[in-house]
Order: C-alpha cells, then structure tokens, then sequence
C-alpha cells in the first residue's frame, strides 16, 4: 500500500475504532473477542481499502466490524453462558461517593444489562441508533436490511428494553 493510501486509511478509520470497539463489545458480549473482532475488521479493511470508493466510512467500516463479529459468533458457535457478568466486567464505569452517583451507575448498569440481553438483531441495531446515532439509512447499509427493517427492529428492540427495565408491561 502507498504511502499516500496508507495515511488515508489512518484518517479516514482511525477514528471510527471506538465505535467499532462499542459494536463488537454488544454484539460479541466478551472484550477480548470485541477486541480480536476490531483488530481483526481492520486488517480486512486494510487489505481491502483500495476498493473503498468514499462515503461514509464509519457506515463501511462498522459494515466490516459487524461481519468480522459474525464470522467470530460462527466460529464459536455459542454465546457466553453469562453474558451479564461479561458485561458488567469491561464496561464497569469508575464508583463514585455519592448515593446519586451509586443509582445512576446502578441505572447504567441495568441498561447495559437490558441491552446485552437483547437478541442479536435488535442489539445491533439498538447500539448503532442509541449509542453512535446513525441514521436509519446507515444502519440499514450496515445490516444489510430495508429500512423498514431497520425501524421495525429498533421499536421492537426499543419495546424489549422498556419491559426488561420494568417500564411497561408485556402487550397481547
């Protein structure tokens, strides 16, 4: 790779890896897999960036990241066995004193949780709307689904999470 294309590629994904790093941590439930899947997507991205023909590189990148985390997913076969502890344990925010900072770590907490619960096709696009803000039509490219898809799965996800947290009651 030129040099030219290689700092391209340095200023055009570089700084896109936490959200990569977010994406993968949700989808795979472990840090070290979201790790391997990152490092992983970003060789692949690499190796294949002479074919990226401009747009939006956190779309096209996040595209790669989710791949990487579902061929990681079919090479394990199995999600962890307690996806909670795993994500209480890497995304644990530093305590602090006070009795509001404890309740709303614990609130953070029961969301994650709430999130990590989700099946696969709705976290993914609870993460990508929620946590990075991407429009409906990004998060389409990256899932590979209509848009209509897209908001289905974010309301029924949206509606999975509010009665996980106690917010509504199961409807029919």
């Amino acid at each position: 790779m030129p040099q030219d294309q290689l700092r391209q590629f340095e200023s055009v994904i570089l700084p896109h890896l936490d959200a990569a790093y977010t994406l993968a941590r949700y989808l795979l439930r472990d840090e070290h897999d979201a790790q391997d899947a990152v490092q992983d997507a970003a060789l692949r991205a690499f190796r294949h960036f002479a074919t990226y023909r401009g747009g939006d590189a956190r779309a096209w990148f996040l595209t790669v990241v989710r791949n990487a985390c579902f061929s990681a997913m079919r090479a394990r076969r199995t999600e962890p066995a307690n996806p909670d502890l795993a994500i209480e344990a890497s995304m644990a925010v530093e305590p602090r004193a006070t009795d509001a900072l404890a309740i709303e770590q614990s609130e953070m907490d029961a969301v994650r949780r709430a999130v990590a619960a989700l099946p696969v096709e709705f976290r993914e696009v609870v993460v990508l709307r929620e946590l990075h803000e991407m429009s409906y039509a990004e998060i389409s490219t990256i899932v590979e689904v209509p848009i209509g898809t897209v908001m289905s799965r974010l309301s029924r996800g949206r509606r999975l999470l509010a009665q996980q947290l106690g917010g509504i009651k199961e409807i029919g």
